[in-house]
């Protein structure tokens, strides 16, 4: 089987039109067309569903473009294995969640694109429970995900763990609420500003006020912590977010974070990958380091 045909049916699946296939790989059209089209010969499936525009792959073409994928990365680990000094090139496809992107999609994507010219990225993001299942797929090469304490990401990949955080509750500084100490059920009584299901952190509060059969009443869900704090700043209900984005907010002046005693649930940030990572290892070691100086420093700011 030839690899030269595998890469120009998943280019195709990638941009969704010949035309753009044969561009990526500086192909003529009719090559792109005949290389798909032996493929398919080859296997004896149609991999495509040539009627809809963008090209879509057909539940067969879905199969082998997944593993179409692990093929061309496989090759290419080999080659890099084997040419002496050679730097890591082709695409790294990175998933974050949103919690880390507001540090990650920063400086050290920055020293990646800087120190790996000939790499690729390719950037998702999304909650970390689906790029983990994109991870073990395949579909991904790494992701930098948050999951509450009292989950691990799966056996199968290889994880590093970058930081352990306790997320803050925060309230207006202004809210009706008594000072000191506050109890879960005095939490319950509230209306919260969190993210959708899948956060990490959202988890971490609703597992606990479920332990304790408390209700939590949603006034709005939304990304992005910021604007999660300025709906918070304006009275619109009780929130939750880590102490850096917190520090680092415009409203942080208008906030006052609530002490809990009984909420003790906090969040790890991982970074995890394949078993092997083959011509990804420097990429993912850098990236590693990087962040995880970031979240260190996070920690540092004042509040």
């Amino acid at each position: 089987m030839n690899t030269h045909d595998i890469e120009a049916f998943v280019a195709v699946v990638e941009t969704g039109s010949i035309v753009a296939a044969a561009t990526r790989l500086h192909l003529t059209q009719p090559g792109i067309s005949r290389r798909v089209q032996s493929l398919e010969e080859r296997l004896g499936v149609a991999l495509l569903e040539r009627q809809s525009k963008p090209l879509k792959p057909t539940a067969a073409g879905r199969e082998v473009y997944q593993r179409g994928r692990r093929v061309l990365g496989s090759v290419a680990d080999l080659l890099a294995g084997v040419e002496p000094g050679s730097e890591a090139s082709g695409e790294f496809r990175l998933g974050v969640a949103p919690f880390v992107a507001e540090l990650a999609l920063a400086q050290p994507i920055d020293r990646l694109r800087s120190e790996f010219a000939r790499l690729a990225l390719r950037i998702t993001t999304g909650w970390s429970p689906s790029l983990l299942t994109l991870l073990e797929s395949n579909a991904i090469d790494a992701a930098a995900v948050v999951l509450p304490d009292d989950v691990m990401p799966p056996a199968t990949l290889t994880t590093h763990l970058l930081c352990h955080q306790i997320p803050l509750i925060v309230a207006h500084r202004e809210a009706p609420m008594r000072k000191g100490s506050l109890s879960l059920q005095e939490l319950a009584t509230q209306s919260w500003v969190l993210s959708q299901d899948g956060c990490g952190i959202r988890r971490s509060i609703r597992h606990a006020l479920d332990a304790a059969r408390l209700p939590v009443d949603i006034a709005v869900e939304t990304y992005g912590s910021e604007l999660q704090l300025s709906l918070v700043a304006r009275g619109v209900g009780i929130g939750m977010v880590m102490p850096g984005a917190l520090a680092r907010s415009a409203f942080r002046e208008q906030l006052r974070v609530l002490q809990v005693p009984q909420f003790k649930g906090g969040v790890n940030t991982w970074l995890a990958h394949a078993r092997a990572p083959g011509r990804l290892a420097a990429p993912i070691e850098r990236l590693r380091q990087d962040m995880s100086a970031m979240l260190e420093a996070e920690e540092q700011l004042p509040l």
